[in-house]
């Protein structure tokens, strides 16, 4: 296989979408950070991890199954508000090192010792260089400060989210620093701002516009139309914000009243329904267990998009059966919305 198209296999399985919300377009004036999650390890869960000095901070973040040292956070959030996500990105300067795929790991860092964007600025510029990431990391402290760095094995170019007229950054699997013919993600981005646009114009981008609607969406900016109202029995798998390769879809929502919740879709969005995570609580759905190291709500969660990839064999799991997406993604919906009001129910009882 030649190395195009090894960059490639691996960009389709590392496809991640993302943005970051300000404050003035949220519904509840409140800043947020989304990653919908693409990559090869279908099997994640989600842990708390202690300070283990005084000058670290806890933290929670979302982990590949299997990462029983809790090494490589791939999204999550601090004790003093810092939060951090990561999408792939394929057009910035050539990794040619040996060292290499340690965005993780500077995640783990960064959640371990970080409070504001600038305590991010410095972690990267004391790191040892060559970094060893290809990488839009984004990051949002708790006074709602948020940008993307997009980050290669020397250095990185800030994008602030304070500069954004929109109220909204973007990036998929390029950056805009890099070169313009390179990369992936062009169309899964322009189905985020399509769909995520009527929400920003009346400032009403909340968490459960991005795991309810653009995580579970079929829309397809080239086409013009959604695939999940086509009528047919099967759609190919291609250019959609959800994709077989999808692992999670999480929002974390700087509440402004020292509570940030990391609202969480585990596995494949569409057969998955969200729970509220905090520093101080994790659902035991989401946390591994102790002999297979799994999530027991994504091991569900798997079986039921094996359900909607229902053919193995050949190119077989790059087609989706309509029908029972649309049964999976319409029920799990109706459990998310009624997980976000019966905690924003109980944030409200105890104020």
């Amino acid at each position: 296989m030649s190395a195009l198209m090894l960059m490639s296999s691996w960009a389709v399985a590392s496809s991640c979408t993302s943005a970051i919300v300000d404050r003035r377009v949220a519904r509840d004036g409140y800043a947020m950070l989304w990653k919908h999650r693409d990559t090869g390890n279908e099997n994640n869960f989600v842990a708390r991890v202690n300070a283990k000095t005084a000058d670290d901070f806890d933290y929670v973040a979302l982990f590949n199954a299997g990462d029983s040292l809790l090494a490589e956070a791939w999204a999550g959030v601090n004790s003093a508000g810092f939060a951090i996500m990561n999408t792939a990105s394929y057009n910035l300067v050539p990794d040619t090192a040996s060292f290499r795929d340690r965005e993780g790991v500077v995640m783990t860092d960064a959640l371990r010792s970080c409070r504001t964007l600038s305590d991010f600025e410095m972690l990267l510029d004391s790191l040892p260089k060559p970094l060893g990431v290809q990488a839009n990391f984004g990051v949002l402290d708790a006074s709602g400060e948020g940008a993307y760095y997009e980050t290669h094995d020397g250095g990185y170019v800030k994008y602030s989210l304070s500069e954004a007229a929109s109220g909204v950054l973007y990036r998929t699997n390029y950056s805009y620093s890099g070169d313009s013919v390179s990369g992936f993600g062009y169309i899964r981005e322009c189905n985020a701002r399509y769909l995520l646009e009527p929400y920003r114009y009346k400032g009403a981008i909340a968490p459960e516009t991005f795991t309810e609607v653009l995580s579970r969406s079929f829309y397809h900016s080239l086409l013009g139309c959604d695939m999940e109202e086509s009528g047919q029995e099967w759609i190919v798998d291609q250019d959609f914000i959800p994709r077989n390769s999808s692992s999670a879809s999480v929002v974390i929502e700087q509440r402004g009243d020292g509570c940030a919740v990391m609202w969480t879709v585990i596995g494949y969005p569409p057969c998955s329904y969200v729970l509220p995570v905090t520093v101080y609580s994790v659902p035991s759905e989401l946390r591994p267990d102790d002999v297979t190291g799994r999530s027991s709500l994504c091991d569900e969660v798997v079986r039921r998009k094996n359900e909607v990839f229902p053919i193995k064999r050949g190119s077989g799991n790059r087609y989706i059966n309509l029908s029972r997406l649309r049964y999976y993604n319409d029920s799990c919906r109706a459990v998310s919305m009624a997980r976000y009001e019966n905690f924003r129910r109980s944030v409200s009882a105890e104020r």
